[in-house]
């Protein structure tokens, strides 16, 4: 990718300039597109200007609410982070967006179905709405497509091509042309990025989609020169490609580090109220019937039911009061609220802490020295977004760009490059195991029901704390009519 001075790539300078928020140029050529895509004619041309990124982003929010299946052809991988940061959060899982070359095709591609297996078992607030609901009926008729894709995910094997169809579970795919016109893909509509600049002839990406119902060519014309620098900073291939394909991959692992971090933040404050509205409720209830059940036992000590009964009441009584304290000594995460409210970060908190990751993660240092920094600050923005800390993440932010020596560091060489490609994608797998870990226990199954019942209007805890108080009010009634002997 193409660098300004200083080692900035053309990414983070469109990343900082903010040209990737919701702009209103974006918005006005995302409508100028739909216009044309929802023409008459089957190839429509228009320009391509220089708020593309968030028009494409909003160009794919569109597709999915219409239920068409679009795709997005660059010329190589150089803008595919931006197009990808651009996308709105709630809907960036429904997006494969895969860079050419190997192996960081595959690492992208793990990436994401992590991704949206993730959001699909979390069914928080940002899995809502028709998108989504349309999505799950899809991949329920899906279903065994989807679940050879996860095995192919876990056995990693880099000989083993992924199964046919992937891209089938996806509404939105965003690739370079060589990785598209190598895949049988059926999109609705279909948009070429710089197709002017395309090496293809028209004819032949035209008879690449047969299917698709329209075809919209974004002419680069002036825009790219206008964001070119200078030819003597221009990078050789190699380089260029090695800096698209991390920042892309780096893109895909700060969207997991965000989902992790939202997952673990939400099972930690759904547990502390868990034990406040319901731990605490139960052990007091099996104490009483343990009571109950002993005081019966004491009265008729020939019975030797009876006392099997109150043994088995006081051990039960007894682990549940373990459980119990173990909770109430959950060691929240750093930042988080001891209080019993749940964690519910707005999208511009969860943009700033993915913006953080991409340019602090850990696994980019380029020595020692570079990581512990990062370290630190990542440590930092961790316990700032669990806190809701907006200010503390831009304090980050200014640290960031304040402190390092090493962060406009010069692309890693070609064994650098693969060293990073290789802890990119350790990162990935750990945070894989991590939410499988913390999607696998019981207590986020009910998590989980809590979720969905609250989509109706239900509180599934004080629903049942209401019958575990008319229940311990039940056995203290009890008790009343029967005191120790």
């Amino acid at each position: 990718m193409g660098k300004a001075a200083g080692g900035r790539s053309s990414f983070w300078r469109l990343l900082e300039s903010g040209a990737m928020d919701d702009s209103e140029d974006g918005a006005i050529a995302a409508q100028v597109w739909l216009a044309r895509l929802l023409g008459a004619r089957r190839v429509e041309t228009a320009p391509l200007g220089n708020a593309f990124p968030t028009a494409l982003a909003a160009l794919a929010a569109e597709a999915m609410v219409r239920q068409r299946r679009l795709l997005v052809v660059t010329r190589d991988d150089q803008w595919l982070a931006a197009i990808s940061n651009a996308v709105d959060l709630n809907l960036r899982p429904l997006c494969l967006v895969l860079p050419a070359a190997e192996p960081a095709c595959r690492i992208a591609l793990r990436a994401t179905l992590s991704l949206l297996k993730s959001r699909l078992t979390r069914a928080g607030g940002d899995a809502e709405g028709p998108v989504w609901t349309d999505r799950r009926e899809h991949m329920a008729n899906l279903a065994p497509l989807w679940r050879n894709c996860l095995d192919w995910s876990q056995r990693d094997v880099d000989a083993e091509a992924w199964p046919g169809g992937l891209d089938t579970l996806f509404p939105v795919c965003i690739m370079p042309m060589s990785l598209a016109l190598g895949m049988a893909m059926a999109p609705d509509w279909v948009v070429l990025v710089e197709a002017d600049r395309l090496p293809a002839p028209l004819t032949g990406i035209e008879g690449a989609w047969p299917t698709a119902a329209r075809i919209l060519r974004l002419s680069a014309g002036e825009a790219e020169a206008r964001q070119t620098p200078d030819a003597r900073l221009i990078p050789a291939q190699a380089e260029r490609t090695r800096q698209a394909e991390l920042e892309i991959l780096t893109q895909e692992l700060s969207e997991l580090e965000l989902e992790l971090a939202t997952a673990q933040a939400e099972v930690a404050g759904f547990t502390r109220r868990y034990q406040t509205m319901i731990g605490a409720r139960m052990s007091t209830l099996d104490t009483l019937r343990a009571t109950l059940a002993t005081r019966v036992a004491a009265r008729d000590p020939d019975n030797p039911a009876a006392r099997r009964e109150a043994d088995a009441a006081t051990a039960h009584a007894r682990q549940t009061c373990e459980e119990n304290e173990r909770l109430a000594r959950f060691d929240l995460p750093d930042g988080l609220s001891a209080d019993a409210r749940p964690f519910a970060p707005t999208n511009d908190l969860k943009r700033l802490y993915r913006r953080l990751a991409q340019k602090i993660h850990p696994d980019r240092a380029s020595d020692d020295n570079d990581r512990a920094w990062r370290h630190q600050l990542m440590a930092e923005a961790n316990r700032a977004y669990r806190a809701g800390d907006e200010a503390a993440l831009r304090e980050i932010l200014a640290l960031w760009r304040e402190g390092s020596p090493n962060n406009a560091a010069a692309p890693p060489d070609h064994d650098g490059f693969a060293a990073a490609l290789a802890r990119l994608k350790r990162r990935i797998a750990e945070i894989e195991r991590e939410l499988n870990k913390l999607f696998g226990s019981k207590l986020y199954e009910l998590f989980t029901a809590c979720n969905i019942a609250r989509r109706v209007g239900r509180d599934l805890l004080e629903e049942m704390a209401t019958r575990l108080d008319a229940d311990i009010a039940g056995v203290r009634a009890q008790l009343a009519t029967r005191p120790p002997s």
